[in-house]
């Protein structure tokens, strides 16, 4: 086994005017479209978020900062049924951590999670220094990660993954009920591997209660995709018969992993409660 490394929302005719229409690509067909807004976190800061769509690989990615540095990123696969979150946090020196630490979670992507690669392609915004805040707010999501996935053989899962966790080759998290999915579409089981489990006899404890950095735990992180578009608004017209695509609905969701470590010191974040 390898160890695993103040700006009110708008309102409804505002919003499909002024948050983000879907207009006609200024790119050439199939060309990758990136759009930068700034967003509000759940804590009420502001930060840069950059969303990107590739309707030719039909894929989407979003990237922001958090306050304390650390990068986190989100990749929709539409082809391969995969989403991928990663987390490239940085290092605490004075207790002993490296420059950085990266995660990778795995999981199956539901395709009335976020709008299609090439609806995000179009997306335009008219006013730049606007400071968006999602519309709808989706219920935490709670994920225990019980299966590694071999990053030598990441591309067999989804052709984004080398990519993004190149820097996470030893922390990349799966589920067992995902991997089962995945197997039935025909991906290869060697991309996979158990994690050690608790039992009976020897339950593993969360992080934060375990005193001795060299003892295996279950750690616990948690992130927020603060803003993005996740689903298509359409209007009635009396010039049409059909409704017609007029703009976007945008979302925030909240993510808890917890997944096994073999040392506590590659957890030390979880001796904080989360912000949210």
């Amino acid at each position: 086994m390898r160890p695993p490394g103040g700006c009110e929302v708008p309102t409804a005719r505002l919003a499909l005017l002024l948050l983000l229409p879907l207009l006609v690509p200024l790119l050439g067909a199939g060309a990758p479209a990136e759009l930068r807004v700034r967003v509000r976190l759940p804590d009420g800061q502001v930060t840069e978020e950059s969303l990107q769509a590739d309707s030719d690989a039909d894929s989407i990615s979003l990237e922001l900062r958090k306050p304390d540095g650390t990068l986190v990123s989100f990749t929709a696969d539409f082809k391969k049924d995969v989403k991928i979150f990663r987390a490239l946090i940085l290092g605490e020196l004075e207790k002993g951590q490296s420059q950085f630490q990266a995660l990778c979670f795995v999981t199956r992507l539901h395709r009335n999670e976020i709008i299609p690669s090439e609806a995000m392609a179009k997306l335009r915004q008219k006013n730049p220094r606007a400071v968006r805040q999602a519309e709808e707010v989706r219920g935490l999501e709670h994920l225990h990660m019980d299966i590694a996935v071999n990053f030598s053989q990441g591309g067999l899962l989804s052709p984004h993954l080398r990519n993004v966790c190149a820097e996470a080759v030893d922390a990349i998290y799966t589920r067992q009920e995902d991997v089962r999915f995945w197997v039935e579409q025909g991906v290869d089981s060697s991309v996979f591997e158990a994690l050690p489990k608790a039992s009976e006899q020897m339950p593993l404890p969360r992080c934060g209660q375990v005193g001795d950095r060299g003892k295996p735990c279950v750690c616990r992180y948690g992130l927020s995709l603060a803003w993005y578009p996740c689903m298509l608004k359409f209007c009635h017209s009396r010039d049409r018969l059909t409704p017609y695509k007029c703009g976007i609905r945008s979302c925030q969701k909240n993510y808890r992993f917890d997944f096994y470590v073999p040392q506590r010191q590659l957890c030390l974040w979880d001796e904080d409660p989360p912000s949210w």
